[in-house]
């Protein structure tokens, strides 16, 4: 009932106070430290470390830390996105150690560097949906299907996509931070070679290479091709969507209210979904599109 009487309210309400209410309302969910957020990133890497002296020394079989290590691959991502916005804490304030500390640990298990990650993914929302500004561009496709066959195209040597993120940071001026990503491939590739070296070359498959792998796929799709499909538009309320996932919104990696985190990008994952709730009158008044959810 209050949210027919909300959306009957805003047909009396001029632009202006439309922004004052949607800005009220998304205040209330800011200016929290996810603390789920904090434990889960350097929780779920420290799983994902401990799986190679389980595994090497024969206390954990290989079947049961494949999935595993494909499980903590897939959820390493969303916490440093987190520090990426700050949400923990930003510059001067207390806690700001936490806040980079979770950026650089979580993202271990994909080899990713925290802070190409944040140089890159702030473009990615300054230009959502730029084919010339938008990192994440090349994610585009027609369909899932499309998304598949893209995706398989762009893991290949000299593909336009292995490229988009250096791209980006030369275009930034921030080319020394692609130090970052020669140590992050340097330790990764020496790890693999050494276990491959050793024997180990399965464990070595099985417990990071193609766990990796499954793992980008995975949020290629809901991290970016789901939540800005079909991907034409720009602007605020255009460049993404609120989509309903088949499989729900935690294999979705909480992304069937991605708009929430583009209209407030230091709103917490955890809270987007009460928040886009809250919102939802408002958004349906600026004809967003909103997936039947």
């Amino acid at each position: 009932m209050d949210q027919v009487a909300l959306t009957e309210d805003l047909e009396t309400l001029g632009e202006e106070q439309l922004d004052v209410l949607e800005r009220q309302i998304a205040a209330k969910y800011m200016k929290r430290v996810p603390w789920g957020a904090v434990a889960w990133g350097l929780g779920n890497c420290l799983i994902f470390v401990s799986l190679f002296p389980l595994v090497l020394l024969d206390i954990l079989p290989l079947w049961i830390a494949f999935p595993i290590a494909t499980l903590t691959c897939a959820l390493s991502y969303l916490p440093s996105h987190e520090a990426q916005h700050n949400i923990i804490a930003g510059k001067g304030r207390p806690l700001r150690w936490l806040n980079e500390l979770l950026g650089h640990v979580s993202t271990i298990p994909l080899v990713s560097p925290y802070r190409v990650l944040r140089a890159t993914h702030m473009q990615h929302h300054a230009h959502t949906n730029d084919p010339e500004l938008d990192p994440d561009y090349d994610v585009h496709a027609k369909s899932s299907a499309d998304f598949f066959i893209n995706h398989l195209k762009n893991m290949q040597p000299g593909a336009n996509r292995n490229d988009a993120y250096t791209r980006c940071l030369e275009r930034l001026g921030q080319s020394n931070l692609l130090f970052d990503a020669l140590i992050f491939q340097g330790i990764y590739l020496a790890i693999l070679f050494t276990m491959a070296w050793t024997g180990h070359a399965i464990e070595a498959a099985l417990l990071w290479w193609l766990p990796k792998m499954i793992a980008q796929v995975h949020l290629a799709y809901y991290l970016s091709w789901a939540p800005h499909h079909p991907g034409h538009e720009q602007g605020r309320y255009k460049d993404t969507r609120a989509f309903k996932s088949k499989l729900g919104n935690l294999f979705s990696a909480g992304m069937q209210y991605h708009i929430v985190h583009h209209l407030y990008p230091r709103i917490p994952l955890s809270l987007t979904p009460a928040a886009y709730r809250e919102l939802k009158p408002l958004l349906q008044k600026r004809d967003c599109e909103l997936g039947g959810i």
